[in-house]
């Protein structure tokens, strides 16, 4: 019984992980690159008005 115990363990963690990483590389919305450029954009501006104050 010990034996079978210690061969169920690697197999709840394999299904685990493979449930864990079907979970992790699910297919969401595409958004694109236009938050991030943007957040950018604003970040290079913020930087151009700290550095032109001095």
């Amino acid at each position: 019984m010990a034996v079978l115990a210690w061969l169920l363990i690697p197999l709840v963690a394999a299904i685990g992980a493979s449930l864990w990483g079907s979970w992790a590389n699910r297919t969401r919305g595409v958004r694109g690159d236009g938050p991030e450029l943007e957040g950018y954009a604003r970040f290079c501006e913020a930087m151009e008005r700290s550095h032109s104050g001095t």
